[in-house]
């Protein structure tokens, strides 16, 4: 992907995270990048088509978060960087943006589609960190680990999808994903990976 091309999915990314995707029009994309409706349509040639690859950047990006864990091949490792961002994250409490409304709205196929992706990426992730933790004895070796990784990819997935019920009971997304991965940690890890976990085990 061109620079160009990535610039616009971010500057666009901004405003639609900012502002929702209905309010921003490409006439007020090409105004914050100073650029022209005809160079714009170089590269898109709709918003639509925008939407989709902004989804499929996002994606992307996450993919490489995930992958950049599974290299460090060490499921000690991945235990830790769970707890620093753990903590990193307690008191975070960012409300789902207007963006994810807007999809739901406006855009119920691509948002169907990114969160088809999602499901997908997360499981197959899911069940490498599992395989890698049951091999170096921190994970439950009697663990079913495909329906484990279904079961918390399909959380998540519904989590998105459904956010106005966890917003509506005076919780937020971020609340939600802590949570939802202390009990997913606690109930995947043996009883030597429980030890890490709790700082019990270098």
């Amino acid at each position: 992907m061109s620079d160009q091309k990535n610039h616009i999915i971010k500057t666009a990314g901004d405003l639609f995270f900012r502002l929702g995707i209905r309010s921003v029009s490409i006439d007020d994309i090409c105004r914050e990048l100073g650029m022209s409706k005809k160079t714009f349509y170089v590269y898109f040639e709709s918003k639509d088509a925008l939407i989709e690859q902004l989804l499929q950047a996002n994606l992307d990006y996450m993919s490489g978060k995930m992958e950049e864990l599974l290299k460090l091949g060490d499921f000690r490792q991945l235990v830790k960087v769970f707890i620093k961002r753990q903590e990193a994250e307690k008191n975070d409490v960012r409300r789902v943006p207007q963006l994810v409304y807007d999809l739901k709205k406006y855009y119920p196929r691509q948002f169907a589609e990114f969160q088809l992706k999602c499901f997908e990426t997360q499981k197959a992730f899911i069940m490498r960190y599992l395989e890698l933790g049951v091999s170096q004895g921190l994970v439950r070796a009697n663990l079913n680990i495909e329906l484990t990784a279904v079961l918390f990819a399909k959380i998540h997935s519904d989590a998105i999808r459904d956010f106005e019920v966890i917003e509506g009971h005076n919780h937020n997304m971020h609340q939600l994903a802590h949570t939802a991965m202390d009990v997913f940690v606690r109930g995947v890890l043996s009883k030597e990976g429980m030890k890490l976990f709790e700082g019990k085990s270098e």
